[in-house]
């Protein structure tokens, strides 16, 4: 073949070769990237570490942080979800709110074990390897130094298998094994090895449309609106006569948005799903789950500045059940519209009452006291009055409502809400744990995508098949044309022209 037809050929099948390389890479993706919004983790750590630290060795305690909740008394629940899912890839970062803080092994006053751990992460790549992070702060029993580390990767997570790609509405991760690296080892302050086996953790996050976004409430999307407070309400004082304006006065304030964030107690939550109750609740009416605690919304009532009374009503329920019998359950209790009033400082917590406590008493009761705090000065502030965390006793008669389970002046879990003087005010937003978790019969299942194959491996096999078609006639196409062009080149090159000297390489090439 001549140079320069060797020349040209070669260049062809470089150039068809390229395109067709280009043409059998893994298809992009052309789901737009989801976001996380909203989800819960359970994890219980290590049941072992719990109890050395309740336990009579290190006589310490854990306490909850950033509306971290339990359930069933030995697994922390983080919420609020918050991150980004390629449906294409299956890559997938999602981080929870709440933490939980552990001290112990208390010397001169100071906890030589002092861990606290928050803003758990998990990060899924899209080749199947996961980790989970967190923001830890740990005290070294040898050194009793304290090191703040943020998002240290405690554990490694085992999803082998298993195919994050496609999901869509909740992705639900269950029973997935962890082991404590190097960096965990660490956080923990030396008191687990690197490779030890934690608990195994179950999450769920969702993943809206595109479109999705929180409501401009400032409550969670999907949440029932609070409503719109009304505006100022002025009063004439009595007496004032006929045709003459009434002094200036402080005017009470009338307001429909609202919220109470109360979650009764959490042993008590701990009870209804633990081992003995084996029950579970649910909120109706307006009311929803927190996770550590429960909201009543919206509100109405009114506000008096002069003398600081409140009184507030917030509609919404939560039924809890347990202790399932064939005639139904020995706990069934119904704590609905709450409410708040405050005089002198003083406040009371009340609820209507209905049901069945375990020690077999039934209620049909309205307005009943459950507790009793001390509200102090209420301020209002950005259009909003509120309280948050206040303590609460539970009064004779909540003591009452639960059926002894717990005496008269017991401490409950605090007391907190929020009326919105101002109709532009917004009220604190609920923590957001999700959509429940989808079912998950077998260990470290994902839904709703099946595992079928590793990612790495179903990726490779996407191919762009019309692009091949079409480089593939293009490539038939070619080779076809340099047939062509050579075959007249030996039939010039074997009849000399009669006028001219024989036919040149340079003429030997396509026509632009």
């Amino acid at each position: 073949m001549p140079r320069r037809l060797r020349r040209l050929a070669a260049t062809l099948v470089a150039a068809l070769a390229a395109l067709l390389a280009v043409s059998l890479l893994p298809v992009q993706a052309v789901a737009a990237e989801g976001r996380v919004a909203g989800g819960r983790l359970d994890w219980g750590i290590k049941q072992s570490f719990l109890s050395y630290v309740t336990g009579p060795i290190a006589k310490g305690s854990w306490g909850l942080t950033g509306g971290a909740a339990t359930v069933g008394g030995s697994t922390f629940r983080f919420h609020s979800a918050t991150g980004a899912y390629d449906p294409e890839t299956g890559a997938l970062s999602a981080s929870f709110s709440g933490g939980v803080r552990f001290t112990g092994h208390q010397e001169n006053g100071v906890n030589v074990l002092d861990l606290s751990i928050g803003r758990l992460t998990l990060r899924a790549g899209a080749g199947g390897g996961a980790g989970l992070y967190a923001d830890v702060s740990s005290r070294s029993k040898d050194t009793g130094k304290v090191t703040a580390v943020s998002q240290a990767r405690l554990a490694d997570l085992s999803l082998a298998g298993l195919d994050l790609r496609g999901a869509a509405g909740t992705l639900t991760l269950s029973n997935v094994p962890a082991t404590l690296t190097g960096a965990g080892a660490n956080a923990f302050g030396g008191f687990y090895t690197a490779g030890t086996a934690l608990d195994p953790l179950t999450l769920s996050v969702n993943l809206p449309a595109a479109k999705a976004s929180p409501s401009a409430t400032g409550q969670p999307a999907g949440a029932e609106p609070a409503g719109t407070p009304a505006a100022a309400t002025p009063v004439a004082p009595a007496g004032t006569p006929a045709g003459e304006s009434p002094a200036p006065a402080p005017a009470r304030t009338e307001f429909t948005g609202g919220s109470l964030d109360w979650g009764v107690r959490r042993t008590f939550r701990d009870y209804v799903t633990g081992s003995i109750a084996k029950g579970g609740w649910e909120v109706s009416g307006g009311a929803a789950d927190g996770g550590a605690f429960f909201r009543w919304t919206p509100a109405k009532g009114g506000y008096d500045p002069v003398t600081g009374a409140l009184t507030a009503a917030f509609a919404g329920g939560v039924h809890f059940t347990g202790m399932k019998t064939a005639d139904g359950y020995g706990l069934d209790l119904v704590l609905a519209n709450a409410a708040v009033t405050v005089a002198d400082g003083h406040g009371r917590l009340t609820a209507d009452v209905s049901g069945r406590t375990p020690d077999g008493a039934v209620q049909q009761a309205p307005g009943v006291e459950l507790a009793t705090f001390e509200a102090g000065v209420l301020k209002p502030e950005g259009g909003l009055l509120k309280a948050v965390e206040l303590p609460l006793k539970l009064s004779e008669s909540g003591a009452k409502a639960f059926g002894g389970l717990y005496p008269a002046g017991a401490d409950m879990d605090p007391l907190s809400f929020a009326v919105a003087l101002d109709p532009a005010a917004v009220l604190p937003p609920l923590p957001d744990i999700g959509s429940a978790p989808a079912a998950a019969p077998a260990p470290a299942v994902a839904s709703p995508a099946p595992a079928t194959a590793p990612v790495a491996a179903e990726a490779a096999k996407e191919v762009r098949w019309p692009a091949v078609a079409a480089v593939g006639g293009l490539l038939v196409l070619a080779l076809a044309t340099a047939g062509v062009v050579l075959a007249r080149r030996r039939r010039t090159a074997a009849t000399p022209a009669a006028d001219g000297p024989a036919t040149t390489d340079e003429d030997a090439r396509p026509s632009a």
